[in-house]
């Protein structure tokens, strides 16, 4: 598979919509994701990424403004031991609560499907990263209608053991901006990924369509010990 610019597939699309990259820094030395959001109504810029416990959480920049909180404030990151969940939707408590009673990143997914937000019917995308004992596997998945009919659920699962440094892959929700949005095709992108995380971090935000980004997050895990480090980008200050 070619390998991508991330800058490029980010700056050529206006708005892809949200977007997970998971992979391994590019000395082998750490577990990277980065999560994005972008917004074309007030609702959905109305947000930023605030710290919950391990993970992370959206909120109303301004409550006052907050139309319908149903699809738009969730956790996208949560830690279950040595895992680490990031979606773009509440799927992330289904992961967690699943994984958490044994079943499979897949199985636990099983009982999801893509947004009810008709006519766009966003897809779900999901990630999980295992780290333990020196080793590094992922996997990601996407939910999606079967091109816009949502009596279909079409279900994809990607997995990737033994991470290859300096390899990511990237999934996000829209193909392109467009009234209905078209969604995500194809298997996640091969993109790279550096060991600096706050060239990452800038390089992603900087990336990103101007109008229609909201927030990013960034974390690196440590793949020896499984400390983290991790930064958050909001456009609303």
């Amino acid at each position: 598979m070619e390998m991508l610019s991330l800058e490029k597939e980010l700056k050529e699309n206006s708005y892809p919509g949200r977007g997970i990259v998971i992979g391994r820094s590019a000395d082998g030395k750490k577990a990277v994701t980065a999560y994005f959001i972008m917004g074309r109504s007030e609702n959905s810029r109305n947000r930023v990424f605030v710290e919950e416990g391990e993970g992370i959480r959206t909120q109303a920049f301004d409550p006052s403004k907050l139309t319908d909180p149903s699809l738009i404030i969730y956790a996208p990151v949560r830690v279950l031991g040595n895992k680490t969940i990031v979606t773009n939707g509440d799927q992330t408590d289904t992961i967690y609560e699943g994984m958490d009673r044994q079943l499979t990143f897949e199985q636990s997914l099983r009982s999801r499907e893509f947004e009810p937000d008709a006519p766009n019917y966003t897809p779900r995308i999901s990630g999980v990263m295992h780290v333990e004992n020196g080793k590094f596997n992922y996997a990601m998945s996407i939910l999606k209608s079967n091109n816009g009919n949502p009596e279909a659920c079409n279900r994809y699962t990607f997995a990737y053991e033994n991470a290859v440094a300096g390899e990511g892959h990237f999934i996000h929700t829209y193909k392109c901006d467009g009234n209905p949005l078209p969604s995500f095709e194809g298997e996640p992108k091969l993109v790279a990924i550096p060991d600096n995380m706050d060239e990452f971090a800038e390089l992603l935000w900087n990336s990103l369509n101007e109008d229609n980004k909201v927030s990013l997050f960034v974390r690196y895990i440590d793949i020896e010990n499984g400390k983290y480090e991790s930064r958050i980008i909001n456009k609303n200050k």
